[in-house]
């Protein structure tokens, strides 16, 4: 969160109503505590919403501080910190199917790029939006401020991607850079938008500091409309939020205000000090600051509460459900989706290079008589093996198998001069060279549940360079839904 606090004069609009209503559990836990097992909501509507796993939002925080720890301490916007944290968020969001672009921010205080990603599905004129700062200030790695918002908003990306519900409204998501400099990133994107597609966005859920070690339970304009699915979460738990008045005009949903569009969103606080009340009402220190480590160097892993860090992650996903998802996940047809993956039918399905579907004795099939034998030319060549594939909805996993083996002449231990690129659609999953040569088959394996519902093309390419051959042998292919 940016500590030099902004005017706070502004015009809010109205969100589409919503009533929800929720029977409230009382919550005694301290928000230091570890018990972090998902509190049973009162309403069918909470019920459908997913259990976000704090311990896998927490697997992105070691990321980040592992990144901060390798790039000079800190993940400060235009930094190879700030690069490496946000290349990170988007080989994930890419591989769970995400369509994902960069924006370069040419007026931040230092140069950098916001990252903007998008679930297929839901119309494109009715957008929910979900974003988080990215940066974090020079002192320290800035777990807390902001590596939970961003590792929060990560995981519930993830989590609609294998869900893959029906969708009601277009969602986005957003990881701005440059915040702690005067919320440049986020300014630089609400500019760039014009009237119209400003009118898209129908809501803004902002979250800054979702896991502080002596936190409080604070909601962005708590009584608006907006904030209702937010709220009504918390509410369940017992928490009684309150308006997050130190947080007004210091994050990223302030420039969204400005224009107009409604905005709402998660704090846990930063360097204000709990009062004794909310001590009583929510456990922790009483006259202490909410986070000890704010733009500090201690603001590590060590820096976060996993009890409230998963109440944001579940209420972030309780407003998600509730905002954009239709009436429940598709049913899921399963089975096997690749044909003749034992190449033994002939080419079709597949598009091949001539003679890369073979029985030639020169390199044995795993399975079968026929195998798909890439490259082995010891010349320059190019050659490839595809099929379209369509992905079922609504199936718990999706998994991707092949059997491959790898022969070369390649004398070499540290070059690869020979490769073989595995992809789905766009996103590269895999990359094979004559390094990786090794007698008989081995199996690899990769989840593609981003993909669920849409038809795809699953290729492998391989490349030799002028001499010394290297064989990729591929059998046995399949990508089951289940």
């Amino acid at each position: 969160m940016r500590g030099r606090t902004l005017s706070a004069g502004v015009a809010l609009a109205v969100f589409a109503g919503m009533t929800v209503t929720l029977a409230a559990q009382p919550v005694t836990a301290s928000p230091t505590t570890a018990t972090v097992a998902r509190p049973i909501a009162a309403s069918a509507a909470a019920l459908a919403a997913p259990d976000i796993s704090v311990t896998n939002v927490q697997a992105h925080l070691t990321q980040f501080n592992a990144i901060a720890s390798s790039n000079g301490g800190n993940r400060r916007a235009g930094s190879a910190g700030y690069t490496a944290s946000l290349s990170y968020v988007k080989t994930r969001l890419q591989s769970a199917g995400y369509t994902v672009s960069e924006q370069y921010c040419s007026s931040c205080t230092y140069p950098s790029n916001n990252l903007i990603a998008e679930w297929p599905g839901g119309p494109t004129d009715q957008v929910v939006m979900f974003g988080a700062h990215l940066d974090g200030v020079s002192a320290g790695p800035g777990i807390n401020d902001n590596g939970t918002g961003s590792a929060t908003l990560l995981e519930n990306a993830l989590v609609l991607a294998a869900q893959n519900p029906t969708m009601t409204k277009k969602v986005r998501f957003a990881w701005w850079t440059d915040e702690e400099q005067g919320l440049n990133g986020s300014r630089f994107y609400v500019n760039s938008l014009s009237s119209t597609q400003r009118g898209y966005i129908k809501g803004y859920y902002n979250f800054d500091m979702v896991g502080s070690v002596n936190g409080g339970y604070f909601i962005n304009r708590v009584s608006s409309t907006t904030a209702a699915p937010l709220k009504a979460y918390w509410d369940s738990l017992g928490l009684s939020p309150e308006e997050n008045v130190e947080g007004q005009g210091r994050s990223d949903d302030y420039y969204f205000q400005q224009a107009g569009i409604p905005t709402s969103g998660y704090a846990a606080g930063a360097s204000a000090r709990k009062s004794s009340s909310q001590a009583a009402k929510w456990g922790g220190t009483a006259n202490s600051a909410y986070d000890p480590c704010y733009h500090r160097s201690c603001d590590t892993t060590a820096n976060v509460s996993a009890t409230v860090l998963n109440r944001a992650a579940d209420g972030v996903a309780y407003a998600l459900w509730q905002l954009a998802v239709g009436g429940g996940t598709p049913s899921c047809s399963g089975g096997q989706v690749v044909g003749n993956g034992g190449f033994e039918n002939g080419g079709t399905p597949w598009t091949a290079s001539s003679g890369v579907i073979t029985n030639a004795s020169g390199q044995p099939a795993r399975t079968g008589s026929y195998k798909a034998w890439l490259n082995g030319n010891g010349s320059t060549r190019t050659e490839s093996l595809s099929q379209s594939v369509t992905l079922p909805a609504g199936c718990a996993s999706y998994t991707l198998s092949f059997w491959l083996h790898i022969d070369t002449a390649e004398t070499t231990g540290s070059t690869a001069y020979d490769r073989l690129t595995v992809q789905v659609g766009s996103t590269t999953l895999a990359t094979y060279s004559n390094l990786n040569a090794a007698a008989g088959y081995a199996q690899r394996s990769f989840s593609v549940a981003g993909f669920a519902g849409q038809t795809v093309t699953l290729r492998f390419t391989g490349t030799e360079d002028s001499s010394l051959q290297t064989s990729f042998v591929i059998d046995d292919v399949t990508l089951l839904a289940s």
